[in-house]
């Protein structure tokens, strides 16, 4: 093991578990690209290749899938070493590449192969949960970096023999950090492509009839400086919400608009999918009537109150509730 840093640690995910298993090797698909060997060199004439080979692939999609083909051709190398979790068993495959990229045209579903030796296969429980979420990537091959270490140890002969860690894997607090700011990250995401002016005044006026507000949203096309007026019950005092979709941070002149738009008794409330300059929030700080809530502050309000968003707001933003280990929970 003295030339792990000359290698790299692949990771590949498969449907297939009897084709890899049984056979001997890795492999990834996309036939209609055909052999790459066949293909120049270079991931800009690949792309073509590839947008001509599946026109109807999202265009964003075309970067992702030549960069795990251009990988698997050019960069991976004998003696490479590879994990993949099969799902059959539940279990972590580790093996080490044994031979060239090769072309397959009898498979149907994964004709670029290369083969391997599995070495050892182990129990998912062996790992640790940082280990077990970076080959658990979304995408079909990828490079492990981060815990590459910890699958080369596991072809010790006395790996697994003992607790990976003595005491509460510190890796879990780390994954789960990772996997409610990927969430967040995509649910702000999917705001600002899919939500432009009065579609996200709509979205904002439901996120508020959610938390429990009566809503009234301002005609399209007004130029008030109020978007959405709100009341949390049949009496005072009126919330006047202004909702920007903008790219740029909100200026302090933009609040101020709203602010003279508020009569004597009146809530403001300033919502954004971006962020808040230095003087807006010093402004914001010094005018205690006006709320400013910013994009992750907004996304914290969709995660609490998902459940009773109308549905074609779910749909739009699809989530699961599931439950994720955390470290110490009582500290």
């Amino acid at each position: 093991m003295s030339n792990i840093d000359e290698k790299w640690l692949w990771g590949i995910h498969t449907y297939d578990d009897n084709l890899f298993l049984k056979e001997g090797v890795i492999a990834i698909g996309w036939k209609a690209i055909g052999d790459l060997s066949l293909l120049p060199p270079d991931r800009e004439s690949m792309k073509e290749i590839y947008a001509k080979a599946y026109p109807d692939d999202p265009k964003g999609s075309i970067p992702t899938g030549v960069g795990m083909l251009y990988r698997f051709y050019h960069e991976v190398k004998e003696g490479d070493y590879v994990v993949y979790p099969s799902k059959m068993d539940r279990k972590i495959n580790i093996g080490i590449v044994e031979g060239p990229y090769y072309f397959d045209p009898d498979e149907v579903k994964y004709p670029q192969k290369r083969k391997v030796k599995w070495i050892k296969s182990l129990p998912r429980t062996a790992f640790s949960q940082g280990a077990l979420h970076e080959i658990g990537s979304a995408l079909s091959f990828f490079t492990v970096k981060n815990y590459a270490y910890e699958f080369i140890e596991a072809l010790n002969d006395d790996f697994g023999k003992h607790p990976i860690l003595d005491e509460a894997d510190t890796t879990v607090g780390a994954t789960a950090d990772e996997i409610i700011q990927s969430t967040k990250d995509f649910i702000l995401k999917e705001l600002y492509h899919q939500l432009k002016g009065y579609d996200l005044e709509d979205f904002i006026g439901n996120l508020l009839e959610a938390m429990g507000y009566r809503v009234k949203l301002s005609p399209h096309g007004g130029d008030s400086g109020v978007d959405i007026e709100a009341y949390k019950d049949e009496l005072p005092p009126r919330i006047l919400v202004q909702v920007k979709s903008t790219d740029g941070d909100i200026k302090e002149q933009t609040i101020m608009s709203l602010k003279g738009a508020m009569r004597e008794g009146d809530y403001g409330l300033f919502i954004t999918l971006s962020h808040y300059t230095k003087n807006a929030q010093k402004y914001l700080a010094n005018t205690p009537i006006i709320r400013g809530i910013d994009g992750d502050e907004l996304v914290g309000l969709v995660l609490k109150y998902y459940e009773e968003l109308d549905e074609k707001y779910r749909r739009m933003i699809p989530l699961k509730m599931v439950y994720i280990p955390v470290v110490n929970p009582e500290e």
